[in-house]
C-alpha cells in the first residue's frame, strides 16, 4: 500500500461577490460569498455557517455542465484545496480521491502508478465530484460511467455531519449519492476501483450512416468501446472502436496527432463554424466538408491517452440516454427530423452506449442504454434544433443527462426513473430544510 500526500493548505472565505459562469456561458451566478474548505471539517463548518446565516450552500467543480444545476445565490464552494490522492490501496486495487481533483490530474497520477480507470468519458477537465455527481459517462459494452466505478465516498450533509459510505456503509446513501446531483450533500473524497494500467488499440474510420445503422447491433458486440459521431446534412459518420490489446504500444505521432487533433478537429472545425455561423446557408456544404476530413487511423496507448481528446470550440449540448434497443429507430427520426427542416447543424451527433447499473439516478439504471448527444455551436441559435430532438428522445422514455441542457420536470423524470421517489424520499430525510436546493434541482426533483 502507498499513499501520495495532497498538499493542501488552510481553508479560505471570500467576501468578494465576483459572478460566476460555467465553461459553455449559459449560466451566470452571484453567490452571497465562496468560499474554499481545505477538508471536510473545514466544508462541513461553512455549511453550518451558511445555516445560521440562512443561505442555501452549492459546490461547482470546472463548470463543464451547461446547466445552471451547481448554480447559487447563497455560499459557492470552490474545491481547489480539495485535491489529490488520499490513498492508493494495491490489496484492495482502489485509489481514494479528494472531491476537486481534476480528473487528468487523476489519470496522469494513477497512470504514474501503472494503474488506470476501466473507463472514462471524452473529456478530462471536470472534478471527479463533478464528473461523477452528474453522471458523465464514456461508452462501453460491458464497463460503465465514472460514478460506476465508485466503491465508497465521504459526504457533508445538511447539517454538517460527515458520512462515509459505501455498499456496507449507510448503503442506502451510497447507491445514490455516486450520482446524487449535490441534492443529498456535498462530496469530499472518492474511491475508485482501479485496474492495473493497459492498453487499448484504437481504430478510427470513417463509416455511411446507413452501415453504420444497419450494423449497429454487431459493432457494439463485437467491441469493448463503440462510438460513432453522424455529421447532419450528410450520410457520413466517423467510428471509433477502442479494444483492449497487448501491445506494443504504438501512440499517435506528434505531428499527426497535433495536425489531426489540434489544428483539424479544433483549429479548422473552430473557423469553419464561425463561418457557418455567419452564413448559415454554408452549413450543409460546411458539413460534408468537416465529415470527410479526418482519415482512418489505428494507434494503441494507455486508456486516458486513449479515451479523452481535447475540445476546445465551445458549444452547447443536449444529451439523452434512450434503451439500446431504440436507438437505430431514434437516430433514423433524428435524420428525418434535419431533413425536412431548416435547421442548419453544424456540429456532429454523437452516440455512445452503457450497461445497465445499479446507481439510482444513473441515465443507466437498469437498463442497457444508448446516449445520443446533440451539440450547437457557441452563439448560434440552437432551441429549435433542441426542442425537435428532445421531443424525439421523449418519446423513447429517453432520461436526460443532468449536467445537459434539457426541459424535463420531476413528473417527467418520476415516470422513466422507477426508483425516483427513493431518491427524493432520501433527500427529504439528508436534507428536509433544502440547504443544497437551487431552482434546477427544483425543478427535476420537486419542491
Amino acid at each position: 500500500m502507498s499513499s501520495t500526500a495532497s498538499g493542501k493548505t488552510s481553508g479560505k472565505t471570500g467576501g468578494r461577490n465576483a459572478t460566476w459562469r460555467n465553461w459553455a456561458g449559459t449560466v451566470a451566478a452571484r453567490p452571497a460569498r465562496e468560499v474554499a474548505p481545505a477538508s471536510a471539517g473545514e466544508l462541513a463548518e461553512a455549511v453550518r455557517r451558511a445555516a445560521e446565516d440562512g443561505l442555501r450552500v452549492k459546490a461547482v467543480g470546472s463548470g463543464h455542465s451547461f446547466t445552471s444545476i451547481a448554480a447559487t445565490d447563497g455560499v459557492l464552494i470552490r474545491p481547489h484545496l480539495l485535491t489529490g490522492i488520499r490513498q492508493v490501496d494495491r490489496d484492495a486495487m482502489t485509489v481514494t480521491v479528494e472531491a476537486g481533483t481534476p480528473l487528468k490530474r487523476l489519470n496522469a497520477a494513477l497512470a504514474r502508478e501503472g494503474l488506470s480507470l476501466a473507463n472514462m468519458g471524452d473529456i478530462m477537465e471536470q472534478t471527479v465530484a463533478g464528473a461523477t455527481g452528474t453522471g458523465t459517462h464514456g461508452t462501453g459494452r460491458d464497463s460503465a460511467s465514472i460514478a460506476a466505478q465508485i466503491k465508497g465516498l465521504e459526504l457533508v450533509t445538511a447539517d454538517g455531519s460527515v458520512l462515509t459510505c459505501s455498499e456496507r456503509e449507510n448503503p442506502d446513501v451510497f447507491a445514490a449519492a455516486r450520482v446524487g446531483l449535490g441534492a443529498l450533500g456535498i462530496v469530499t473524497a472518492i474511491t475508485f476501483a482501479v485496474e492495473p494500467l493497459f492498453l487499448l488499440r484504437a481504430r478510427e474510420e470513417p463509416m455511411p450512416f446507413d452501415r453504420v445503422l444497419a450494423d449497429f447491433d454487431e459493432l457494439w458486440a463485437e467491441n469493448e468501446h463503440f462510438e460513432f459521431y453522424w455529421f447532419p446534412h450528410t450520410g457520413n459518420t466517423n467510428t471509433k472502436r477502442n479494444n483492449r490489446s497487448a501491445g506494443p504500444e504504438q501512440p499517435v505521432g506528434r505531428w499527426k496527432g497535433w495536425f489531426e487533433d489540434e489544428f483539424l478537429s479544433n483549429g479548422v472545425f473552430q473557423a469553419a463554424n464561425w463561418v457557418g455561423r455567419a452564413v448559415p446557408a454554408t452549413v450543409p456544404a460546411i458539413a460534408r466538408v468537416s465529415s470527410k476530413a479526418l482519415s482512418a487511423r489505428t494507434y494503441t496507448d494507455i486508456p486516458y491517452k486513449v479515451f479523452t481528446s481535447p475540445r476546445r470550440v465551445r458549444f452547447v449540448e443536449m444529451e439523452y440516454a434512450v434503451p439500446r434497443e431504440a436507438v437505430v429507430e431514434t437516430l433514423r427520426e433524428l435524420r428525418a427530423m434535419v431533413g425536412r427542416s431548416r435547421l442548419r447543424i453544424s456540429f456532429p451527433v454523437e452516440v455512445r452506449t452503457a450497461p445497465a447499473d445499479d446507481i439510482t439516478l444513473s441515465t443507466a439504471s437498469g437498463r442497457e442504454t444508448a446516449y445520443i448527444a446533440v451539440h450547437m455551436f457557441k452563439g448560434t441559435p440552437y432551441r429549435g434544433y433542441f426542442t425537435a430532438a428532445e421531443r424525439i428522445f421523449t418519446a423513447h422514455e429517453g432520461r436526460p443527462h443532468w449536467g445537459k441542457l434539457h426541459t424535463r420536470d420531476a413528473a417527467y423524470l418520476s415516470r422513466v426513473y422507477p426508483r425516483f421517489g427513493q431518491f427524493t424520499a432520501l433527500r427529504d430525510r439528508l436534507d428536509p430544510d433544502r440547504r443544497f436546493q437551487n431552482d434546477y434541482l427544483r425543478r427535476v426533483l420537486g419542491p
